[in-house]
């Protein structure tokens, strides 16, 4: 069934998740309801900023974003293992493979880059309150959310092409349960110097330091301009303007940490697709959660549909 020798793939089997077939159920149901709970979560909140006129703020538009992004890369991450639960069938076109790469990385990147331009609507709101609805137009939220949505895409563009341009495999069997760039690369029986090269390069300094930095430093001015306030009612109301969005940066930057951040070895398997499931599972599947239940005027907005709807 797999092919071993040093030749050109049209097709990838994907080994998925685990290989116990007592397993296969309990996650068939896990990752439906995962996903389900995923996509409702998020088109909720994308609803409601949509059609309620309280949520018409800089902040809100960009959480509708993030809602977005999240419901692509749940559906992008998930669409071949729910097809091999379904219908048995592991293998996935060359052209399917590079694809799923390609998305599931630009939209890992186009995240992290809508998350420092939150941390940023959220350092002028709480430093330069005076200032804010100056700077926070709507044109230019609009091209900020642009520029995170396809700059993500465009810096991805080489490495689909390095990757694509591998002349050999050793084999065709991903042991992942999606196509990711670094299982598809240990295949590679090509040199694969180059794509090494900009990975460690543009993907670790361009792709995740950037944004950190940009995402971290503004809470070091926010956190500084708290402290500073005197009664403890102000301080609680600044930290609730931006803890929900410091929360899923934590979780995502410690996810991502612990993915790629530790050091190569054949052991780590198991917990590569530990990680990467957290990623590509909880994180989008907690964000609504966190938002809704941690941001009173979402709960509100939420409250009011509901009750509009029932009467």
């Amino acid at each position: 069934m797999y092919q071993h020798n040093e030749s050109i793939l049209t097709y990838f089997v994907i080994k998925g998740i685990s290989d116990d077939p007592h397993l296969q159920l309990p996650l068939c149901v896990l990752v439906i309801c995962i996903y389900i709970i995923t996509l409702c979560g998020n088109f909720i909140i994308l609803l409601l900023v949509i059609m309620d006129c309280k949520l018409q703020s800089p902040m809100y538009f960009f959480l509708a974003n993030l809602s977005a992004m999240d419901i692509s890369l749940s559906t992008v991450s998930f669409y071949k293992l729910l097809d091999i639960y379904i219908t048995r069938n592991k293998t996935i076109s060359y052209f399917g493979c590079m694809s799923q790469v390609f998305f599931y990385s630009s939209l890992v990147g186009n995240e992290l880059l809508l998350l420092s331009v939150m941390s940023y609507d959220r350092y002028l709101a709480i430093c330069n309150p005076f200032h804010y609805s100056r700077i926070m137009r709507k044109k230019p939220c609009m091209y900020l959310a642009l520029v995170c949505w396809v700059l993500g895409f465009l810096e991805l563009i080489p490495y689909v092409v390095l990757l694509s341009n591998i002349s050999c495999y050793k084999s065709n069997l991903i042991n992942h349960f999606f196509c990711d760039i670094v299982p598809v690369m240990k295949l590679s029986c090509s040199n694969i110097r180059a794509l090494e090269i900009l990975i460690f390069t543009e993907g670790l300094l361009i792709l995740n330091l950037c944004p950190c930095f940009f995402t971290f430093v503004p809470y070091m001015f926010i956190i500084i301009s708290v402290m500073k306030i005197k009664s403890s009612s102000g301080k609680w109301k600044a930290f609730y303007t931006f803890s929900s969005h410091l929360t899923v940066v934590v979780i995502i930057y410690v996810t991502l940490g612990c993915q790629y951040l530790k050091p190569v070895s054949k052991d780590n398997l198991i917990s590569n697709k530990l990680y990467s499931f957290f990623n590509i599972a909880a994180v989008p599947m907690l964000n609504p959660l966190i938002y809704s239940l941690r941001n009173k005027v979402v709960k509100e907005a939420f409250i009011r549909k509901i009750k509009r709807l029932v009467h």
